[in-house]
Formats: structure tokens, sequence, C-alpha cells
């Protein structure tokens, strides 16, 4: 039916039709961020098995806990709960869940990882989106997903892949108590904050002093219910944090593994020793240098770091500081300067703690600046284009769009010999979108989109790049890195000596790379003999070494000294009884099968050609222990050394005992002892 009126035709819709009209731009409204999920996981999981077993020492915690509960609750390495690895298990839940359900392989342990990425870039585009609109979310979402060291760790077994959306997720829940002074939603920040807290402990609160502020400023609330909000809201991070802690503290230490990484058998000292303070100092674990190059004010540029993160963060520290300076006089609760604040902090903080630590970094910790960058750029980006009617805004896009295509061609010049024609395509790029920027007034409407879309090929470009070589192939190791083979920085200040080493973790014969694949056949064939019969079918100096035997048997192998061999978690007399009680089948001495953590990734793990002092070959310090071990021996606690050798007095004297009264045999270059079969008198 329709109705005329001069010069106008009416015509009445059914309640279908609108139906339809109202399904019609409901999907409009949904296709963009339905696209960036489906490129998000595209990137995350195509070839997602080609990773193998990615790092062994998590891959063997995650096979462990499919086989006990008790392994899955405390971390533990090996089923018959050795020692527990040298971080909280709420990643390594995740993975077994997905190994319990579908079976323990490649693709069903690095599947979570791959979804939890998907998940961060859907969560921080509706983040986004509720304070500054889709073109700022889909921005946001879109960097992320090419960022090259998220790529690497969402199809990785490293906690950081969890760490970095339950981050995203506590942002979340933030802004939404932000909106209306909302208690409820800061709890829940603060209580998935709390369970970052069990993915890698004291890393996931360098974020909190940023997100405890922004609330203390801008929540729209008078001040004494923002001070007692923050209270309830850090009670829910002790409970959803303290509650794991609190049981392992309580449970009887005979009765449960060794805690990884500790000196002492203390998960206390776990958190507030290895991976507390001995990462921001290197007084406690040995000089960060060797993964990530030298503490400074440049050290995210240099050639370990700058390739995983740095392509935007010149563009990021722009719009941060031009953000700042416009919003500085606005209300206490504006919700620009509010953002600013939120992700801002986040990436001051955290990249400030990143660059001048003196401890243990390596170059994939990176990859929790990438939401705050992505925020920042696509916040800042999408309002600038909005003013860029007025000078200043054309001049802080084209700032940031020229220092963003310097840097990426500087990056991409590291690898010389790797698509050389891509560095001059972005300058080039770069230069015409910039004049077009910077003349955009007298351009017609019509080349405004073609502006843009030359100005956002020309960002993204480089970091897209190193992207779809990191999926495209596969990264094992302790110590992965995003990329292709880099130089040391040309003229600018490195971290280090140099170089990535390309190629070293390639998969094997059975398409695992590392781990399981580095043990020979005959050697999985011996410990597989009578192997029931054993609580540990071997033990051997160091749980590197024990997660290959593990992949390669699916049977429990002590680790003595834990991650890098140094770890106090037995004495002598309790290693005699328990070979006397036949809980042992074999010692393994020296690591001529490959090594313990699947060798070096991509990059190579240790620049300069040698690990730091007091870590092994497998990337970190510490990690390993033995229920009812007993307090630790004397000048136990010796620094790591390659090929598996015994890195502490009291691994020296257990392997010095074991030699003198067991035969031994070499088998597929390692030497083993049959503890069942003791030297004539």
């Amino acid at each position: 039916m329709s109705t005329t009126s001069p010069g106008i035709t009416w015509r009445r819709q059914s309640g279908r039709e609108r139906g339809l009209a109202l399904n019609l731009r409901r999907f409009k409204g949904s296709a963009p961020i339905t696209v960036l999920l489906i490129f998000a996981g595209a990137v995350y999981l195509w070839g997602l098995s080609r990773n193998g077993y990615a790092n062994s020492y998590y891959a063997a915690a995650v096979q462990a806990g499919t086989h006990s509960w008790k392994a899955f609750l405390f971390g533990s390495l090996d089923a018959s709960n050795y020692i527990t690895v040298d971080k909280p298990p709420a990643s390594l839940w995740l993975m077994e869940i997905s190994s319990r359900v579908f079976g323990f392989s490649s693709f069903s342990m690095l599947l979570p990882q791959a979804l939890a990425g998907v998940a961060a870039v859907g969560l921080l585009y509706a983040t986004v989106k509720r304070w500054f609109g889709h073109n700022a979310a889909l921005l946001s979402g879109l960097i992320l997903a090419l960022t090259p060291v998220a790529a690497l760790m969402f199809r990785f077994n490293n906690p950081d892949a969890l760490l970095v959306l339950l981050l995203v997720l506590a942002a979340w829940a933030l802004t939404r108590a932000l909106e209306a002074g909302s208690t409820r939603w800061l709890a829940l920040a603060g209580s998935v904050l709390g369970f970052a807290f069990l993915t890698k402990e004291l890393q996931a609160f360098v974020v909190l002093p940023a997100f405890a502020l922004v609330y203390l400023v801008a929540a729209p609330v008078p001040l004494r219910r923002r001070v007692w909000q923050l209270v309830v809201a850090g009670g829910a991070l002790v409970l959803s944090a303290g509650w794991w802690v609190a049981l392992v503290e309580l449970w009887p230490a005979s009765s449960r593994p060794y805690i990884g990484g500790s000196t002492d058998n203390s998960i206390l000292q776990l958190i507030f020793g290895y991976n507390g303070l001995d990462r921001i100092s290197s007084a406690g674990a040995g000089p960060g240098g060797g993964f990530s190059g030298s503490a400074g004010i440049l050290r995210l540029f240099n050639s370990e770091l700058g390739g995983q993160i740095s392509w935007l963060l010149p563009a990021a520290t722009i719009a941060l500081v031009a953000g700042a300076v416009w919003t500085v006089r606005r209300e206490r609760t504006d919700r620009h300067r509010t953002a600013l604040l939120l992700w801002g902090g986040w990436f001051a903080i955290t990249a400030l703690v990143f660059s001048f630590m003196t401890g243990v970094i390596h170059p994939y910790y990176t990859n929790m600046l990438a939401p705050a960058i992505a925020v920042l750029l696509g916040v800042g980006t999408t309002v600038l284009w909005r003013r860029r009617e007025q000078l200043v805004g054309r001049m802080l896009l084209a700032a940031m769009l020229a220092a963003t295509a310097v840097w990426s061609y500087l990056l991409l010049d590291r690898s010389p010999n790797w698509h050389p024609w891509l560095r001059f395509a972005i300058l080039i790029g770069a230069a015409l979108a910039v004049t077009g920027i910077c003349f955009g007034r007298r351009l017609s409407g019509s080349m405004r989109p073609a502006i843009a879309t030359v100005a956002l090929l020309a960002a993204l470009a480089g970091p897209a790049a190193y992207t779809l070589s990191t999926v495209a192939n596969a990264d094992t190791g302790p110590n992965p890195s995003a990329g292709p083979a880099v130089s040391s920085a040309r003229g600018f200040p490195a971290g280090g000596q140099a170089t990535r080493i390309p190629g070293s973790s390639r998969a094997g014969s059975s398409g695992v790379p590392g781990g399981a694949d580095s043990v020979s056949s005959a050697l999985r064939s011996l410990l597989d003999q009578g192997s029931s019969r054993y609580t540990w079918v071997a033990a051997t100096s160091s749980a590197q070494t024990a997660a290959s035997l593990e992949l390669s048997t699916g049977k429990s192998v002590m680790g003595i000294g834990g991650f890098s061999g140094r770890d106090p978690s037995i004495t002598l007399a309790r290693f005699e009884q328990l070979v006397s009680q036949g809980k042992i089948h074999y010692y393994i001495s020296g690591g001529g099968f490959g090594g313990g953590a699947g060798g070096a990734g991509r990059g190579g793990a240790f620049p300069g050609g040698g690990p730091p002092p007091g870590v092994l070959p497998g990337g970190g310090p510490p990690s390993g222990g033995l229920p009812g071990g007993g307090p630790p021996a004397s000048g136990s606690t010796g620094r790591g050394l390659q090929g598996g050798s015994p890195s502490s007095a009291v691994e020296s004297r257990i392997q010095s005992w074991v030699s003198s009264h067991y035969k031994s045999t070499t088998v597929g270059g390692s030497t083993v002892y049959d503890l069942t079969q003791p030297k004539a008198s």
C-alpha cells in the first residue's frame, strides 16, 4: 500500500520487511568485526601444527597433565610429580583440557593459544568500540592481529598468550567500571588480574599501577567511594590469585612436587625471587642481555626486540604525547583522557620496565605491549583523521606515518636480502600518503579514501610481512622470535652481538621440531622396556632433557636440577633411597640426543654464541624438584652447564655415585646407567 502527496511517495512496510531491514543493518554492523575475527583466526590457526611441540618444556607438562590430575593441579613436568615447571599452571590448564578432550598432540595443545589470540582481538575491538566507534576499534584489532610477536605467541605454548588475553579482558571490565563507577565491574577486573597472576605471576601486575590510577582519577563517583571500590577490587584480586598459592603452601611438601625454579621448595620464593625481583635485577638471575640486549631507553628498538614489537612504537608515542597535551585541561571523567591514562599508562609502564630491567627478559615478553600500542594507534589515528581539516591534525598524522615508514625501512634493512623491494615500497607509499595528508584540504572527497588506504598499507606492510613470515615457518625452543633472521642494527644501539640464526629449529622427519624428534629410536626403545614397573623410567640432570625424553616415550622422567639444572631439589641420600626402592630405572648422562627444550627457535636462543651465566640451552634460569626430597644440600645451587652435565654439587655427587656403582652403555649418543644392574664388587 502507498500514499501520495505532492512530490513524495510513501510506502508502508510490512512487519516482515521491517524485520529484514533491521537484520540487514545488524549484518552490516557486524560484518567488519566478523571479517576481522576470521582474519585473526586464519593468521593464528594456519599451519598451527608446524610448530610441533613448540617449547618442549611446557609441552611435557601438558602431556603430564593429561595423565595425572595432581600434575594438572600443580603444573608438574612429569606425571609422577617430581617437579613443577617454573610458572604457575593456568595456561597449562587450558592446553591440558584441550588435550584431554581431543587427545594430546601439537594441534590440540596449541589450539587454545590460537583461540586466545582471536579472543584478544575481539575483546580489544569491543573495548575500543564502546568509546570510540567502529573505525577506531577495527584499526586497533587489526594492528594487534598483525603485530609479529603476537602472531608468534598466539601460536606457541608459553604462558604469554593467555596473559595478554586476560590483561585485555581486565581492561574491558575496567572500561565498563569507568562508565558508571561500577563496583561489580571493577571487582571483575581485579579477579581477572588475579587469574593473570596464576598465568605468569608478577609480570601480570606490571599494568596494575595504571589500572588503579585511572580508576582513582577518572571514575564518575566521589573520591571516598573510588578508594573503597579499589579496596574491594584488591580483595577480589587477592582471592583470585591467592587460593592456588595458599593451596600449594599448605599442601604437605612430601606429597606434592618440588616447586621448580625455587631455591627452597616454596611457591612464595618462586613468586618474589625467580619470577619477581630476579627478573628485574641481574643480581639474582644473571644478565638478561644475552636474550634481549643491554638495558636502556633504546632496548625496544635493538636487533633482538625491534622486529618483534617496535614497528609502530614511534607513532604510538606521538599519539600518546599529542593526546595528553590535547586533553590535559578536560574534565576529570573525559573519556578520551581516561583512555589515554589507561592504555598510555599500560604502554609507558610496561615499556619502561622492559627497557631497564637487567634480569632475564626474552624477546617474546614484548607481546604484553601489543594491545596498548594497538589502541593508542587505533584511537589516535581515528581522532586525528576526523580533525584533518585542522593543520595540527594533518601534521601529526603526517609525522606519525613518516616516523613509521622510516623506522620500518631501518628494521627491514636489518635483513637486507629478505624482500629488499619492500622497504623501498613502504617509503614511496608513505611519501605519497604524507603529501596527500599535508595538502588534503585541496583534494576532492573521492581522493581521501585512497590516501587513507595508501597510508594504512605503508604503515602496516612491515609488521604484516614479519607476521606472515612467522606463521609460514616453524618455531620451537625456549626463545622463539618473529620474522626473518636479522643482523646487528647498523649504526643503531643494538642489543648485543647479533643475530638470529635461521633454520635451527625446523621440523625433523616426524614433523615435530625438537623434543621427541631429537631422541633416538634406540633410546626410546630402551626406556620403554619394562617401564610400567617404575615410577620414573629415567633420571637426568635437567628438566629440559627430561622433557624431550617424556615427549618421546610418554613416560615420567625425573629432571633432577630443574630447568637450568641447578635447582636444589633432592639430596644424594634421598636419590639412593629411591633407587633402592626400585622407582628409577635408568640414569642418563649427557645430551647427545639433542637437549631438553627443543633447541633454539628460528631466532636462535643465544645471540653472541652462548647463554648467559647460569642458563642452559633451553632458555632461562632454573626450575625443578622431588616430593619428600628433604632440605637442599649445602652448596647445591651451582651454575648450569651445557650438554646435560650436572651443574650443582648434589647433582655432581649423584652422578659420581651412579657412575661408581652401576654399569653404563652408550645409546643414541648418551651415556645410560642401568640402576638395576650394579657393578661387581
